[in-house]
């Protein structure tokens, strides 16, 4: 029952009441990163699989220019990244645009987190059931590492979500979310500002 009606009801709900109670910040921070990011806008959207591999927009505020070499190809994500942006990033700021995603029902408060849309001819069988519920803000395997663990790992843990979801494991997974932002952990992986990129063997 969780699963398949309050989990979306709760989800829409906090997302209503964080949003009418929060959206002053966001007004400031989005004002903040349009001059950060050099004219590279305050918000980034993307699209990635959702519930079921349909696709949708992710939205979350941009922490990085969109400076270029001189071949006119970006700059390594480092080298982009601002300092409000790694700050907004480090305390997960960043994430909190996808509320209105929430709202629409494209996302769960948590879930597997939304990933790459080319990355959908990559998963195996097992990997590919991470689309069997809405993807979220925060998740288990975010809880356990998020980008200090290596791919296979993660996938095993969003797994294990999908298979151990209620509304305990959501509040665990919500209780360690707060403290890891409050401490700023794991928020890099080891070798680069973002996450590596997924090739189906890591």
């Amino acid at each position: 029952m969780y699963k398949h009606f309050f989990k979306r009801l709760i989800d829409f709900t906090i997302a209503l009441v964080a949003l009418s109670i929060i959206w002053p910040f966001l007004l400031i921070v989005t004002i903040w990163l349009h001059f950060a990011n050099k004219g590279a806008g305050a918000f980034f959207f993307q699209e990635r699989p959702g519930k079921d591999g349909k696709i949708f927009k992710v939205i979350k505020f941009k922490t990085m220019t969109d400076e270029r070499d001189a071949n006119g190809e970006l700059l390594p994500d480092a080298d982009r990244l601002t300092k409000v942006g790694a700050f907004v990033r480090s305390t997960s700021i960043d994430e909190l645009p996808q509320l209105i995603n929430v709202l629409k029902g494209d996302m769960a408060l948590i879930g597997p987190r939304p990933l790459l849309v080319q990355y959908l001819p990559l998963y195996s069988k097992e990997q590919m059931r991470r689309h069997e519920v809405r993807p979220g803000i925060s998740g288990w395997a975010q809880c356990h590492g998020r980008n200090q663990i290596s791919w296979t790992e993660k996938f095993k843990l969003d797994v294990w979500y999908i298979d151990n979801l209620s509304l305990l494991t959501d509040l665990k997974v919500i209780f360690i979310t707060i403290k890891k932002v409050l401490f700023r952990e794991d928020i890099n992986s080891d070798n680069d500002a973002t996450m590596e990129d997924f090739d189906g063997t890591n």
